[in-house]
């Protein structure tokens, strides 16, 4: 299995805190000394990681950006659930997913990732074309969070939809001109929330898909959320919801 490539501190760190025997090898800024980087390399050193320290620029030119923060690792894909039929057979309780419809910023994907594994989300799902894939950038600003959410690629969007339908779970589709308001959707049961992408929304056939679609209310001047934000604003929503109904 190929390695992956995994930068920053926050993914890296994350990384070594729950997997760290896959970690091949790490790239640190032979520069920079401070603490933050001295527990980091303390850290991989304690479970016999090894450490390479190279110059700033052999950095910029591994990951093709300088938003590195000094520090790189290569380590082995961790296999999560493999499909969806494995992973909502392993659920306990009702599932909770996030569905994004073609994103194609990772800075939006990692944040969204990173708002899932926040709330508990049980897996994000996304379709194979038109949509960014869960790439070095992505990996970054998730922050840990790619490698604790369960992330599955479909070829069919629609239906995988349907296919989640026949298991009961309920499809909430988001969309600023929805009757519903998102504080008048039920998310306590078995639920798959959909998103659509930053600047189409959901395409029609996702959006035919889904039971009911609710909006977000905009009190501002403002028109609509980006879509990690409206993410967590409606995962939320959901996790707030369930404990409610659990006390």
């Amino acid at each position: 299995m190929k390695n992956k490539m995994i930068f920053g501190f926050h993914a890296v760190t994350s990384r070594l805190r729950h997997e760290a025997s896959s970690v091949e090898e790490i790239f640190v800024d032979a520069a920079r000394n401070d603490r933050r980087m001295q527990d980091l390399i303390a850290h991989a050193k304690s479970h016999n990681v090894r450490v390479m320290p190279v110059e700033s620029e052999r950095l910029d030119r591994i990951v093709g950006t300088r938003r590195h923060q000094g520090v790189i690792a290569f380590a082995q894909q961790i296999a999560l659930a493999r499909n969806l039929d494995e992973l909502l057979d392993a659920v306990d309780g009702p599932p909770l997913l996030l569905i994004l419809d073609g994103i194609t910023d990772p800075h939006n994907l990692g944040a969204c990732l990173r708002v899932a594994d926040g709330v508990g989300a049980h897996a994000v799902i996304v379709p194979k074309d038109r949509a960014v894939g869960l790439n070095a950038t992505a990996a970054k600003v998730a922050s840990g969070a790619a490698e604790t959410v369960p992330y599955i690629t479909v070829t069919n969007l629609a239906r995988t939809m349907r296919d989640l339908k026949d298991r009961g779970i309920w499809l909430i589709g988001t969309s600023d001109d929805a009757d519903k308001t998102l504080y008048q959707g039920d998310f306590t049961g078995p639920t798959a929330l959909v998103m659509g992408s930053e600047g189409e929304g959901m395409r029609r056939l996702t959006r035919e898909t889904c039971d009911v679609l609710v909006s977000i209310p905009m009190f501002g001047s403002v028109e609509s959320l980006n879509v990690s934000v409206a993410s967590g604003v409606c995962l939320y929503e959901a996790r707030r919801q369930r404990l409610a109904k659990e006390g």
